[in-house]
């Protein structure tokens, strides 16, 4: 089975980015496609979505949407893309991948073009919708069975866990220099904390930006990208394989946002402007302040978020801000929670407007153990965030879970 991708988009062959989705495409072995309609269709398309377009480009994308909603096109998935800083498209983009996920049960990637998006960019997301459509059996696997092993190798950090019939037996996790010195380390750590040998494990999953090294060097019987993987561990974790939930990883290098139905991802996005977004922001406010990442979440608790200004996305003038600030007198307690609310902040507007969020929240990787993080995030959206056991370890043990499916 070849899994078939309808392309709903605007500007990819004006930004250049066409042959590098085609590119991506072709390494994840899937059928990229544009649906197909007729002019008429086309200029009647404002009707239909009582939505008024001044670009043609985006009627055709509208057209296109329509053309799968109504079930005209035989789609597995649907990849919709548009360009970036373009605000006509962002918007068309909302709204299709909303009336989608409304009136199918097709999984969706949303992705914003630049004239410098590369197929290794692309390639994660689509891994994730082939994934999602031919291991959907694997992904609905609610326990895990016999001796398996996961390892994530992440920008930062890289985790390994040994689980035993539905149970964690072992974790270790160590800093991402070497990918495989680091993998072999962690994987060895989980193994003695575990009682077992590594010629007892029955099956190894891979996961992260290392996952294709590791693959090889472990001989790996699973080597998956970390959307499905992580949202599955995600799940599995929190005890909310049933319903829906959305799962939010601030990473050290980027933010993946996820809905899930009953433990199977349908959207999903991925990235951000600037890494002020994300975890390493908050290394650099640590280092700053001088303590360790892990004293920043409490003291952040103490402090009043308001009483600092942040005025940018850019990870460089945040810190400049932060600096500024400490300079003029200002509480410690009171940068690390402005610096905890401005991660936060930004991952709402970059990464939680491009899905349907879905309560629970459930926030995971090493910054969901920054409390000052998860209240911050608990308090935009107006909700309690649920932070499950072991949530730093959730891709490898959702490679752990996963695998086990494959003996």
């Amino acid at each position: 089975m070849v899994v078939k991708i309808a392309q709903i988009s605007c500007g990819s062959e004006y930004s250049g980015a066409q042959k590098e989705i085609d590119h991506s495409i072709k390494q994840v072995g899937a059928e990229l496609f544009f649906p197909e309609v007729d002019i008429d269709s086309v200029e009647h398309i404002e009707d239909e979505f009582n939505y008024n377009v001044r670009s043609p480009g985006i009627k055709l994308m509208l057209t296109r949407a329509k053309s799968v909603i109504d079930g005209e096109t035989d789609a597995d998935a649907v990849f919709i893309n548009s360009c970036f800083r373009c605000a006509e498209g962002a918007l068309a983009r909302n709204e299709i991948r909303k009336m989608i996920q409304t009136k199918t049960k097709l999984p969706v990637v949303m992705y914003s073009l630049t004239e410098r998006t590369t197929a290794s960019e692309l390639l994660t997301r689509m891994e994730a919708l082939v994934t999602i459509v031919e291991r959907r059996h694997l992904l609905e696997l609610e326990k895990q069975e016999g001796l398996t092993a996961g390892l994530d190798s992440g920008s930062t950090t890289t985790n390994a866990i040994i689980m035993r019939d539905d149970e964690v037996i072992g974790t270790d996790w160590q800093p991402t220099t070497d990918v495989v010195i680091a993998a072999e380390k962690t994987f060895e750590n989980a193994l003695k904390m575990a009682g077992v040998k590594r010629n007892d494990i029955e099956a190894i999953g891979t996961t992260g930006y290392g996952r294709f090294e590791l693959g090889k060097h472990f001989s790996a019987d699973l080597v998956q990208e970390e959307i499905s993987v992580n949202s599955k561990g995600a799940v599995y974790l929190a005890d909310r394989q049933k319903g829906e939930a959305t799962v939010l990883d601030i990473g050290g290098m980027d933010n993946k946002a996820i809905t899930i139905r009953d433990g199977i991802p349908d959207s999903f996005t991925m990235g951000g402007i600037c890494a002020g977004a994300s975890g390493r922001f908050l290394e650099m406010t640590s280092r700053r302040l001088g303590i360790d990442i892990s004293e920043l979440g409490e003291l952040a608790m103490t402090g009043d978020p308001g009483s600092i200004r942040m005025n940018s996305y850019c990870i460089v003038f945040g810190i400049q801000d932060l600096v500024s600030a400490l300079g003029a007198g200002e509480k410690k307690e009171n940068v690390a929670a402005a610096a905890c609310y401005s991660v936060a902040e930004q991952v709402y507007e970059q990464q939680l407007q491009e899905i349907e969020v879905r309560m629970p929240m459930i926030e995971v990787g090493g910054t969901s153990l920054v409390k000052g993080l998860v209240h911050a995030v608990g308090d935009i959206l107006g909700s309690e965030v649920i932070v499950p056991r072991l949530s730093q370890h959730i891709g490898a043990t959702g490679a752990a879970l996963i695998v086990s499916g494959l003996r």
